[in-house]
């Protein structure tokens, strides 16, 4: 029986009837930032938005095996499979006319309809006390430092959810008191938007005018954002431009990718070398990046995709523990085992031959330029590397040969 990862390979179904994914229009006035409408967008079928049409599939021989919440992922365009998930506990999608279970295998035969819209419970943020770096402030925005490790908004459940505490919007709503409602009571005051596991700088909206006008430099472009970044290996060019364009992995839905896709959108990015290090922990580039476009993703995706991915990104192909002998095993042309290194470097027990890793993305938003909403006048704000990011550049430099 054909495992979990071929699922993508495999012969798309036989399709009844012609189905579609939903066309979600981002304006200024609802989404104002390239980055921050992607989220969750790629992910919603047409059963989910108003122009729902009922979709139809055949399953055949070659799905013989498959659990059903596998073929449906495989076979509805840009859907994930949290929200196939709600689609059958809701008992809105009918195997032979029948509400069914995600994990029953197909017997290559039965005829499966999605006959409605998935339910979704309502979000709202609510304000917490939590502690906040406020950069600047006044009647109209705020710049804020946001740390590693804290999500911008809520992305799932009810405003009880406790997976929705401890997020940027909350904390806001508690020192603001007031935000822009632009974007909805799960993104007040939420102009762009910044990965959890990255630090740095992040404008906020008090205002609805402050919103639309800072929504409009964001899609126009006029606003300059740089970050920091320490990427595996020896980056070959001094200075670069990726182009490559970015779409929701049709596999990974977490992922985001470069390989080319209907639903592909333009993405730029613009990178200078800072600084090349040698270690035993391997080859690292510190760099500087500044976007053009506010993908998701984008800076992490387009690095890996030149074989270079962040350093702790996981999602993208970095190694979770550097061992102290990579460098050796490199030279050597032999693979590397980062598990079994790891121990080995434990048991030697000198400072330089400890293991080494980061719990989290080495990306920070370093300094972000625009024009204040309501003045015009020019802004520029700058955050230097948070003690964590210091720290690890200090460890691979003690190292260094």
């Amino acid at each position: 029986m054909p495992t979990k990862k071929t699922v993508a390979k495999k012969p798309v179904a036989k399709k009844i009837a012609k189905k579609r994914t939903a066309k979600v229009k981002v304006t200024v006035d609802e989404l104002v930032d390239d980055e921050l409408a992607e989220i969750e967008v790629a992910e919603l079928p047409a059963s989910d938005t108003d122009a729902f049409e009922p979709i139809q599939l055949q399953a055949t021989p070659d799905d013989i095996g498959y659990r059903l919440d596998q073929f449906l992922v495989a076979n509805i365009p840009d859907v994930s499979r949290v929200r196939v998930q709600e689609l059958l506990e809701q008992e809105k999608i009918l195997v032979n006319g029948a509400p069914a279970k995600s994990s029953m295998k197909l017997r290559g035969t039965e005829h499966i309809a999605i006959v409605g819209k998935a339910q979704v419970a309502p979000l709202k943020a609510l304000a917490e006390d939590i502690p906040l770096d406020i950069v600047y402030e006044d009647k109209d925005l705020a710049i804020i430092n946001k740390p590693a490790g804290m999500l911008v908004h809520a992305g799932a459940g009810t405003g009880d959810d406790p997976r929705n505490r401890g997020t940027l919007v909350n904390a806001l709503l508690f020192h603001f008191k007031k935000l822009s409602e632009l974007g909805g009571e799960l993104r007040p005051g939420i102009v762009h938007r910044l990965d959890k596991d990255t630090s740095g700088l992040i404008v906020v909206a008090k205002n609805d005018v402050a919103h639309r006008k800072l929504g409009e430099q964001f899609a126009s472009r006029d606003v300059s954002k740089r970050y920091i970044a320490l990427v595996h290996g020896a980056v070959k060019l001094e200075r670069g431009t990726i182009t490559a364009s970015i779409s929701r992995d049709r596999v990974q839905r977490t992922r985001m990718t470069t390989r080319p896709s209907e639903g592909s959108r333009s993405a730029v990015s613009h990178y200078t070398v800072v600084e090349r290090l040698t270690s035993p922990f391997g080859r690292f580039t510190l760099i500087e990046v500044k976007i053009d476009t506010g993908r998701t993703h984008q800076i992490r995706v387009h690095m890996a995709s030149i074989g270079h991915p962040v350093v702790g990104d996981t999602l993208y192909g970095a190694h979770s523990v550097l061992s102290p002998l990579t460098l050796e095993r490199e030279a050597r042309g032999t693979a590397i085992s980062v598990k079994r290194e790891s121990k080995k470097g434990a048991k030697i027990g000198s400072n330089e031959a400890r293991s080494l890793s980061l719990p989290r993305n080495f990306l920070h938003a370093a300094a972000i330029k625009f024009q204040h909403p309501k003045t015009g006048k020019a802004l520029a704000f700058e955050s230097q590397l948070p003690d964590d990011l210091q720290q690890y550049l200090a460890r691979l430099k003690e190292t260094e040969g």
